[in-house]
């Protein structure tokens, strides 16, 4: 091989290499990430993520998650994807992916905490995609130590159902039915999403003021704001607590049924065109 031919091969193995390494913001301090380098075909590192698998009932979705690398694999662009896929021989049919992660963070106080995930979602056609359900979200972490849903504390930074151009941005708290968060819906907004592109889906924590109710969570796409949700809002600081001031954990997976976005017909695929890729996971405070 001559020397130009050995350059390119190796430039090229470092561009790929570092294409996930998560970006640095002026004014914001990195203080964890994940990415996804590793043997193509494996699972994510099992010191930073949870790999969750069988049935689950929750919102009576139809998936059961797997650990195989038809569902969950990293790739050799580094990158995790996350594989919903059909399967007679599990009880619903279904086989896909769910990580939660190790990793706990507490919004700072006084601070902006930044939490985001560069990912992308594929291309397969809304009338192939009924039923197909990817999310990325925080889940507060007395969940792992036996408080109830919702009330320890849920932030959606994206979810997608059905293959429609929306993503969805959503916050689950207090009590269901009702409640402050208004349970089982939440409290939600949208905005347009472009599929088989990555996007920089973000929720940021301002806890700068003291008072609770000058407090607020944002969503944001690309930078752009979509949804925001103040502590005067939901106008008790018990349940902002949940929210805003206690250890929360991130979750990527692709559900495939359930209440929300329906069930699964003889036109739902899944695949790669149904899949959740996720490029970095990072989480920042400012300085």
């Amino acid at each position: 091989m001559s020397l130009s031919l050995r350059l390119v091969v190796l430039f090229s193995f470092l561009a790929v290499a570092q294409a996930w390494s998560p970006p640095t913001y002026s004014g914001y301090r990195r203080i964890w990430f994940s990415s996804f380098v590793g043997t193509p075909g494996t699972p994510p590192d099992s010191t930073n993520w949870n790999i969750i698998t069988g049935d689950n009932n929750y919102n009576n979705e139809s998936q059961t998650y797997s650990s195989n690398k038809v569902n969950l694999r990293r790739t050799s662009k580094h990158t995790l994807q996350l594989v919903p896929r059909k399967n007679v021989k599990v009880a619903k049919g279904w086989t896909s992916a769910r990580i939660e992660s190790k990793y706990t963070f507490t919004p700072a106080v006084g601070k902006i905490t930044r939490f985001e995930s560069s990912l992308r979602l594929g291309g397969n056609a809304a009338v192939h995609k009924q039923s197909i359900w990817p999310a990325f979200w925080l889940l507060g972490d007395s969940c792992r130590k036996g408080v109830k849903w919702p009330g320890c504390g849920e932030i959606d930074i994206m979810e997608n159902i059905n293959g429609q151009n929306t993503g969805f941005g959503s916050m689950h708290c207090d009590v269901s039915p009702g409640g402050i968060c208004n349970e089982n819906t939440g409290l939600s907004s949208t905005t347009s999403l472009t599929f088989y592109k990555y996007q920089v889906w973000r929720v940021e924590f301002n806890r700068k003021s003291s008072s609770y109710k000058s407090q607020y969570i944002t969503w944001y796409l690309d930078g752009k704001q979509f949804h925001r949700v103040t502590g005067a809002q939901i106008g008790s600081a018990a349940v902002w607590k949940t929210l805003c001031q206690s250890p929360l954990y991130t979750i990527f997976n692709v559900a495939v049924g359930g209440y929300w976005p329906g069930y699964p017909n003889s036109q739902t695929w899944g695949g790669m065109g149904s899949m959740m890729e996720v490029g970095y996971v990072a989480h920042y405070v400012s300085t």
